[in-house]
């Protein structure tokens, strides 16, 4: 068994698409839109199999995104090496991305770091 993807809404659909584009290496679909009830999505393939859907529609619900709570906590995204942890990292920071923690050595034996990215996000960036 394994999960076939990870839907969640935006906001922005096409500001996140381009953000997943261009930070993670995604490749979209074509655009998905529902006239009748204003429901748009784009499917987001990496590199590993993982899809990501990325869905927006009127009057959604904006969730506190408390950085510990129960639910989905984060996305996590491994680039390969500790060098591209660093580089990647050091990117969205530039971007003016907020980098909440590392890039460290975790306890468990993770070398990551953690960042808010697109409508404040939780990303994981690992080895």
């Amino acid at each position: 068994m394994k999960i076939e993807h990870i839907a969640m809404y935006v906001n922005d659909l096409e500001g996140a698409k381009e953000f997943f584009e261009k930070y993670f290496n995604a490749k979209s679909n074509e655009k998905y839109n529902n006239i009748k009830t204003g429901f748009q999505s784009y499917f987001l393939s990496f590199d590993g199999g993982a899809r990501l859907e990325i869905m927006s529609k009127p009057n959604v619900e904006e969730d506190n995104k408390a950085l510990i709570k129960t639910g989905y906590s984060h996305l996590a995204f491994s680039v390969g090496s500790r060098e591209n942890v660093d580089n990647l990292t050091a990117q969205l920071k530039s971007d003016g991305f907020s980098v909440i923690s590392g890039p460290r050595e975790t306890g468990d034996g993770y070398y990551e770091s953690c960042v808010l990215g697109f409508e404040n996000n939780q990303i994981e960036i690992t080895e």
